[in-house]
């Protein structure tokens, strides 16, 4: 039985040999890209085209037509292999754009006109000139195939960049590709678009939005973090639509002199017709710490994903049964008799049929995911885990600052259960912004105010003491505004360490010269740094990294202060000075749209269970859920006590 498969779903392939057939209704070119782990595209060989059809594993088909056929030998795949893209490229000459001819369908079928495996329509589709149709991906050492739909209005060279590959070089190879086909004539191109004008005939689809076309990506670092969902800033087109940062997996810079990068470990052996058991760190990496970070990743996308398929399963049987009853509304011959009845009753049936497919194919990669989480948590390191981790009893001021961070916990309603670790890269490159203010959403209007501003500053100095925890003893430094002295009963733990900067300011005058301080910092390393003298430093310049902690902005703060603290969240995390609010924006309002970069400048965490966050795959509205430790547990002091032992044996 072939899987039809929606956008986001995926589908187990147990055969090594594959054909991938596409039936695309009018000529097309058909090419294969491979890509690591990460979804990347890197090295000299990344895309068959009719100009260089073999790649290991993979041969592409030769010619421009409306039907082709891939030969895939998954276990020829090199071992640095773990995506092969089918991607759909409307050729010169032809149909401008993939909204103008009858959907294309794309399947994974066994060898020599075998049986198909799970096939895939590309519906939904307008402006896009080439389209990303489905992948097969190694998951846990096993193959799976995904539909994945996604187009792109600016061709083939856009989708070779957003892939990873340098603009230029993108557009290189996607020339290099086209030249080797002829256009096709305008006549061919008018008769392939008529059965689009007349209506397609094809049975009904799940109705799936395809994606804008993703601009050029970032280079050459992207982007970390999670954005908000549906909000416009400097992540999206400034309209509400979604945000186009990259959330591309960073990896580290190679160099000749450093050995090849480990392979990941072996899934555990699995009961026969059973997925591969999981394992902690199975991901790429050249560490654990990173093969975690990547798998945590992993997870995140894939439950995304999941859920993406299911909704929009469910959207589609709702649809169907919609349709269905309007039907035998409208049809004269159900008004007399119980025919009407009849009809509805298997309208019904049918949609509680897929709703039951749909729900069954959730189950089972939901009992996955939790497998997986259930060996990745324990595994994870300080940075990554949560205070109420074991790890955190022996854990020891480390000789190296650690990859990522965690913020707190990510979950979707289909199982809340489930939660996956929010990690961001180090350095921040983004600050954080705690909202203490009531009008953030509906748990933090339920509370009362003077909790929710502790809460807040709980959840502030609990990233703080994490982040001096898991840096070397003196490459990590606290600074803490607090004007009015309201955090103080948060602060008192890192004030009783001893392991800040400075006392917290306060007033005026401490703001005054706090910002004064970190704003000469960014100066003097920035000048440095241009200069390529970074050895020439005043004596009196912290180099290690500085987080500032601003409580209650913007009490305390005049005009020069507001410019100032500008100035640091834009400057600052290019030479190591880092921002985390806590503020009530509604409050800083007396500066009008003064502040608007700023704020759109922070990533936006909440103190209370909040679904203001947007993962970057499907756009979903995730649950956040802050980490701070258990009432009553010593963990704090602990971690603390360790750090400030660690200054005091390192100090000259």
């Amino acid at each position: 039985m072939t899987a039809e498969l929606v956008r986001g779903q995926n589908h187990p392939v147990s055969q090594s040999r594959v054909e991938i057939r596409v039936s695309a209704g009018t000529p097309v070119l058909a090419l294969a890209s491979l890509a690591d782990e990460q979804g990347r595209l890197t090295g000299s060989e990344v895309l068959a085209h009719p100009g260089a059809r073999s790649l290991a594993g993979v041969d592409a088909p030769a010619e421009l037509a409306d039907r082709h056929t891939f030969a895939v030998d998954l276990d020829a795949v090199a071992a640095d292999v773990h995506r092969i893209g089918v991607l759909l490229v409307l050729p010169p000459g032809g149909p401008v754009r993939f909204g103008a001819v009858p959907a294309s369908h794309v399947a994974v079928a066994g060898p020599d006109g075998g049986t198909e495996i799970a096939g895939h329509t590309l519906t939904g589709l307008d402006t896009e000139t080439a389209v990303v149709a489905l992948e097969l991906y190694r998951r846990q050492g096993a193959w799976k195939v995904r539909a994945v739909g996604q187009g792109y209005a600016d061709g083939l060279g856009a989708l070779l960049a957003d892939g990873g590959l340098p603009v230029p070089a993108a557009r290189e190879l996607a020339a290099a590709a086209l030249r080797t086909v002829a256009p096709v004539k305008e006549a061919d191109a008018t008769r392939a678009a008529l059965p689009t004008l007349v209506g397609d005939m094809r049975s009904p689809q799940p109705p799936v939005q395809a994606p804008a076309s993703v601009p050029e990506p970032p280079d050459p670092v992207p982007v970390s973090g999670v954005p908000y969902a549906g909000t416009p800033g400097p992540a999206s087109g400034g309209d509400g639509s979604p945000p186009t940062i990259s959330y591309t997996h960073p990896r580290r810079r190679r160099t000749s002199s450093e050995p090849p990068e480990p392979a990941p470990r072996p899934a555990a052996a699995a009961e026969p017709g059973q997925p591969p058991r999981p394992v902690a760190g199975d991901a790429s990496g050249w560490s654990m710490d990173e093969r975690l970070y990547n798998q945590v990743w992993g997870m995140f996308e894939d439950l995304a994903r999941t859920a993406a398929a299911y909704r929009s399963a469910v959207e589609f049987a709702d649809n169907r049964m919609d349709r269905e009853l309007d039907g035998a509304l409208s049809d004269p011959r159900h008004r007399l008799g119980g025919s009407g009845n009849a009809a509805r009753d298997t309208a019904r049936a049918r949609r509680e049929e897929l709703v039951a497919q749909a729900q069954a194919v959730l189950d089972r990669d939901l009992a996955q995911l939790v497998a997986e989480a259930e060996v990745v948590e324990p595994a994870l390191p300080a940075a990554y885990a949560r205070w109420d981790n074991p790890v955190w009893h022996g854990h020891r001021t480390p000789e190296e600052g650690p990859l990522a961070l965690r913020l707190g916990d990510l979950h979707l309603p289909e199982r809340p259960d489930l939660r996956i670790p929010m990690l961001v890269r180090l350095p921040l490159e983004r600050g954080l912004w705690i909202d203490n203010g009531r009008t953030g959403s509906e748990a933090a209007m339920a509370m009362d105010t003077d909790r929710l501003r502790r809460a807040a500053m709980d959840m502030a100095v609990a990233h703080a003491v994490r982040l001096l925890a898991v840096h070397p003893a003196d490459r990590f430094s606290v600074h803490v505004i607090d004007a009015a002295g309201a955090g103080a009963a948060s602060l008192a733990p890192l004030v009783r360490a001893g392991v800040l900067a400075a006392p917290p300011a306060a007033g005026a005058a401490g703001v005054s010269g706090t910002l004064a301080g970190l704003t000469r910092r960014v100066d003097l390393v920035q000048m440095a740094l241009k200069a390529g003298a970074p050895e020439d430093l005043p004596p009196d310049v912290d180099t290690a990294e500085q987080l500032l902690i601003v409580h209650d902005f913007p009490h305390g703060f005049d005009d020069r202060a507001v410019t100032q603290l500008r100035y640091l969240a834009d400057e600052g995390a290019a030479v190591g000075v880092h921002l985390l609010m806590v503020a009530d924006r509604d409050e800083a309002s007396a500066y009008g749209p003064l502040l608007d970069p700023l704020w759109r400048s922070l990533m936006r965490l909440s103190p209370v269970p909040d679904n203001h966050l947007a993962d970057p795959w499907v756009h979903h509205a995730w649950t956040f859920e802050p980490d701070v430790p258990p009432q009553g547990s010593r963990v704090f002091d602990q971690a603390l006590d360790r750090v400030a032992e660690a200054r005091r044996t390192t100090r000259p």
